[in-house]
C-alpha cells in the first residue's frame, strides 16, 4: 500500500524537482542579468517553467455539494451545530456512492507525512528564493537601477508558479479519498480527549479525589494565564488528578473564573483533602499544588511539547503539529462561556459584521515592541494577507477580501483603513484602546480580549507574531475547528512555541556541510534544538551532537514529536 501511494506522487516529485530546477536557473540569470542583462535567457527560462508546470492538472473536489458541506462546517460559527456534522457528511457520502470510488478509508502516516513535507518545503524553497531574489534586486537597484523592473516581474511571477504548486498539492489532498477519514479521525479523537477530561474532571466522590490545585495568580496577560491553566491541567490529566482551579482575586475579573467561563467541574470543585503537600508531593498524596510552569521542579517529560503515547500514532497521522492539537483540546474544555459570555460574543461578532471569507490579523504594539518583540509595520502583515488571498482566488471566486484586526493599539486600524481601501477592514477602536497596558485588567478589557481571540480563531486564516501569547492561543483553539489547521497561518517572528516548554529538537533526515562560517554540519539522525525560522530557507539551532551553534537549511530536517507514556483512561470509552 505504502509503496503504490508513493509511486502517485512520483508526478508530483517530478514536477518539484523540475520546478526546483527552473528556479535555481531563474537565480542564476538574475544574478548574471545584473551584469550582462541578457533579457533573451529570462524569456527562455519562462517558457521552460511554464512548460514544467504544465503537467500539472488542477483536480477537483469529489462533489460540489460535499464540498458545500465542508465549508458550512468549517464556517460555522455556533457552538451547537459542529457535532452534527460527521453523520450528515457520513449519509451524504453514502447517499452519493463515493464510498466505493473516492472515499478510500484510512491513509498509511507514510503518506499523510509525505504530503505535508512536499507542501512545507515547497514553503521554504519559496522563502529562500524570495529572499535571494530580494537581495539581487537590491544590489541591482544600487549599481544598475535598470535592472530592478525585469526582477520585480520575475518574481511575481515565480510567486505565481509558487502558488500554483501549493493550490495543486492542496487538490491532490482534497481529492486523494481520504478528507472523510479526516473529518470523522478529528471528531472521534477529539471526542474522546474531551471524554476524558469529563471523566477526571468529575469524580464520584470528591471528598476522596485526588486533587491538584492550581492558583489563577501568574503575574502576565490574558493569554499566558489561559497557558498557565492549560500547563495545570496537562499536570492534572497526566498525575489522574481532578484539577482544581483557584481564581477568587484574578487581576482580570475578581470574582474569578466562573463567573466568565463555566465551572471547570460539575461535581468537584473545592481544595479539601486529608494530605496537602506542593510538587512533587507523592502518590499519597490527596492534595498536590503546583507552582508556575517556569518554577516547576523537578519537571517531568510530559510537559509541551509531549504528546500522549497512546494517542500519538493517529494524532501524528491526522495532524501537522500534533502538540498544538494537543494544547487546543485543554483550551476546548475550559473555554465553554457563561451565557452572559457567550451573548457578549454574539453581539460583537454582530456589531463588527464578521463574515468569512476573513483573515485574522493580531498586531502586538504597546507593552512587548522593543523588549520581547521587534516593531513589524502593517505593511508586513498586510503582505501576507495578500498573499492568502491570492492562493484562495486561483480556485475561488471572493466577493469581498476582509480582515478583522485586533490590536492594542487603535491607530493600527484606522492606519490599515486608510492604506488598503480595497479591503474591508474590520476592528473595533475601542477594544484596542482597553488592550493597552493602563487599563488592561479591567472587566471591558477582558470582554475586549475574549472577543479578539475568539475571532481569531474563527478566521480562514491567522497572520501575526508568534511572541505573543494571545496569537499562539488564537492559533490553538483553530486547531479544534479543523482536522489539520497547522498551515493556517503566518508567524512575522518567531515559530510556534509553548511557555516553559521542555526542548524542541528536530531531526536530520539530510545531511548538510555548512557553507560559511555562519552554518552548522549535519549527519542524517543528529537532532538539534531549534531556536528559530528566519524565514529565509534557513533556521536556527543547536546541534546536540557536536553542540555547533548556526543555521541550517529548514528543508533538511522534521519535527521529532516527543512521545510520553500518560494514564490511557481505560474506563473512558
Amino acid at each position: 500500500m505504502i509503496l503504490r501511494q508513493l509511486m502517485g506522487l512520483n508526478t508530483w516529485v517530478r514536477v518539484l524537482i523540475a520546478f526546483i530546477s527552473v528556479w535555481v536557473i531563474l537565480v542564476l540569470i538574475f544574478y548574471s542579468k545584473l551584469n550582462t542583462g541578457g533579457a533573451n535567457d529570462a524569456e527562455d527560462a519562462f517558457r521552460r517553467l511554464n512548460q514544467a508546470l504544465s503537467y500539472l492538472e488542477k483536480s477537483k473536489q469529489v462533489d460540489q455539494e460535499l464540498r458545500t458541506l465542508i465549508d458550512e462546517y468549517i464556517s460555522d460559527t455556533s457552538y451547537n451545530r459542529k457535532q452534527k456534522f460527521v453523520d450528515e457528511l457520513g449519509n451524504k457520502l453514502q447517499i452519493q456512492g463515493v464510498g466505493a470510488g473516492h472515499f478510500k478509508g484510512v491513509p498509511s502516516l507514510e503518506y499523510e507525512q509525505l504530503r505535508r513535507r512536499v507542501y512545507s518545503n515547497t514553503q521554504e524553497l519559496w522563502n529562500f528564493l524570495n529572499s535571494e531574489v530580494i537581495k539581487a534586486a537590491k544590489i541591482g537597484r544600487k549599481n544598475s537601477p535598470e535592472i530592478a523592473p525585469p526582477l520585480d516581474a520575475l518574481l511575481s511571477l515565480a510567486s505565481e508558479h509558487k502558488r500554483s504548486l501549493l493550490n495543486d498539492i492542496n487538490q491532490m489532498r482534497a481529492s486523494d479519498g481520504y478528507e472523510f477519514w479526516r473529518y470523522k479521525e478529528s471528531k472521534d479523537l477529539s471526542d474522546l480527549v474531551q471524554r476524558r477530561l469529563s471523566y477526571l474532571q468529575n469524580p464520584e466522590d470528591c471528598s476522596t479525589a485526588r486533587k491538584l490545585v492550581c492558583r489563577l495568580n501568574k503575574g502576565c496577560g490574558y493569554g499566558c494565564q489561559l497557558h498557565h491553566v492549560v500547563y495545570c491541567f496537562i499536570m492534572a490529566y497526566a498525575t489522574e488528578r481532578t484539577l482544581i482551579l483557584k481564581s477568587k482575586g484574578w487581576r482580570y475579573h475578581k470574582a474569578g473564573w466562573e463567573e466568565v467561563f463555566q465551572p471547570i467541574s460539575d461535581t468537584c470543585l473545592d481544595a479539601n483533602g486529608a494530605t496537602h503537600a506542593s510538587w512533587p508531593g507523592t502518590t499519597e498524596t490527596q492534595v498536590l499544588t503546583v507552582p508556575i510552569i517556569d518554577s516547576l521542579n523537578p519537571r517531568p517529560p510530559y510537559l509541551p511539547l509531549a504528546i500522549p503515547a497512546d494517542l500519538a500514532p493517529r494524532l501524528m497521522k491526522l495532524h501537522g503539529d500534533p502538540i498544538v492539537w494537543w494544547i487546543g483540546q485543554f483550551l476546548k474544555y475550559l473555554l465553554k462561556p457563561t451565557g452572559e459570555t457567550r451573548q457578549m460574543l454574539e453581539n460583537g461578532m454582530e456589531k463588527l459584521g464578521f463574515r468569512k471569507p476573513i483573515v485574522g490579523v493580531h498586531v502586538r504594539r504597546t507593552d512587548k515592541v522593543g523588549t520581547e518583540a521587534a516593531f513589524h509595520g502593517i505593511e508586513e502583515y498586510m503582505m501576507a494577507v495578500d498573499d492568502y488571498y491570492n492562493q484562495v482566488e486561483m480556485t475561488e471566486a471572493i466577493d469581498k477580501r476582509r480582515v478583522f484586526i485586533a490590536s492594542d493599539d487603535p491607530k493600527v486600524i484606522d492606519e490599515a483603513k486608510s492604506k488598503y481601501p480595497h479591503y474591508e477592514i474590520i476592528g473595533d477602536p475601542d477594544v484596542a484602546k482597553v488592550a493597552a497596558v493602563s487599563t488592561r485588567y479591567t472587566d471591558s478589557s477582558l470582554n475586549g480580549i475574549i472577543l479578539d481571540i475568539h475571532l481569531l480563531s474563527l478566521s480562514d486564516y491567522l497572520v501575526c507574531t508568534f511572541s505573543s501569547q494571545v496569537c499562539r492561543v488564537a492559533y490553538e483553539i483553530m486547531q479544534t475547528l479543523y482536522p489539520d489547521a497547522s498551515g493556517r497561518f503566518k508567524s512575522l517572528d518567531d515559530i510556534y512555541y509553548y511557555g516553559g516548554q521542555n526542548a524542541h529538537n528536530r531531526e536530520v533526515v539530510l545531511a548538510h556541510n555548512p557553507k560559511n562560517h555562519d552554518e552548522i554540519h549535519m549527519r542524517k539522525g543528529d537532532l538539534v534544538g531549534v531556536a528559530g525560522n528566519h524565514w529565509n530557507g534557513y533556521s536556527k539551532g543547536k546541534n546536540s551532537r557536536t553542540s555547533q551553534v548556526g543555521l541550517f537549511p529548514s528543508f533538511k530536517v522534521n519535527d521529532k514529536i516527543e512521545v510520553v507514556d500518560l494514564p490511557k483512561y481505560p474506563k473512558v470509552k
